[in-house]
């Protein structure tokens, strides 16, 4: 009897991963290192060794930044380097020799396409001047519906150190979501039970989202990358009541609002 053939030692297959933008603003390490530690140091080991695509987008195409600096204080927080977008050549070629990935920019002009110039057409012979015809006033269609955004339900309670993440929808949890555990979705964010661990909510950039829950008690909120954190409960006008988490401008910076919803 033929042996079946042993598997190959490794296969290599294509895989969508997820993974964290970190938008630099400056290039200078130390900069970034105290910016990290403002935003997360209230928050030790919110991040478990997250994969992050370091985005250059926004800097001068010749900066410099220090790789090794910039990774090492990503690193202080629980977070991985692991590739860079939109860096010049010459820091682009710096990353790769640190063992980072170069990523292509998220999204590229295209080519104008050619269209070719029409066939010339014979001029049709005279006609007889006739009386002009009335107006034929055709109905304004309808506006067409944009897309309805989608929405992930999940009636199973979320225990410690589980994360569910709704891409591109809503966000719906009809139990609880546990101290240590994570819900993040890229609009809305529902949780029909008590919330005790984080919700992220706009995680794709939408600071119109926001965050419902009948029983409020989280660890951590977010809408669209701003963070707000209760270290040990939540103050006594929102402690285990109904409440709305949402984005408001407040002169030159972006706070996160929470309330206490009406309830009759």
């Amino acid at each position: 009897m033929a042996r079946k053939p042993a598997p190959p030692a490794i296969e290599l297959k294509s895989a969508t991963l997820e993974a964290m933008r970190a938008l630099l603003r400056s290039g200078d390490a130390r900069a970034i290192a105290d910016a990290l530690d403002a935003r997360l140091g209230a928050m030790p080991g919110f991040f478990s060794g997250e994969p992050v695509v370091i985005d250059c987008s926004e800097l001068a195409a010749d900066a410099q930044p220090d790789w090794a600096a910039i990774r090492a204080a990503l690193a202080r927080h629980s977070l991985t380097a692991v590739a860079v977008q939109g860096a010049g050549e010459a820091a682009s070629e710096s990353a790769q020799a640190l063992g980072m990935a170069l990523l292509a920019p998220e999204s590229t002009p295209r080519a104008a396409p050619v269209v070719p110039e029409p066939e010339p057409t014979p001029e049709p012979p005279p006609v007889a001047a006739a009386e002009p015809e009335a107006p034929v006033e055709h109905p304004t269609p309808p506006p067409q519906p944009t897309g309805a955004r989608r929405t992930q339900i999940i009636d199973k309670p979320l225990r410690s150190g589980q994360r569910i993440y709704a891409r591109d929808s809503d966000l719906v949890v009809l139990a609880m979501v546990s101290a240590g555990a994570e819900v993040i979705a890229d609009g809305n964010i529902h949780v029909y039970a008590p919330l005790r661990g984080r919700a992220l909510a706009g995680a794709a950039g939408d600071t119109q989202a926001r965050i419902f829950t009948t029983c409020f008690e989280a660890e951590l909120v977010s809408i669209a990358g701003v963070y707000r954190t209760f270290e040990h409960s939540a103050s006594s006008e929102l402690l285990r009541r109904p409440a709305h988490v949402r984005l408001e401008e407040h002169s030159d910076k972006q706070v996160l609002d929470v309330a206490a919803l009406a309830t009759t």
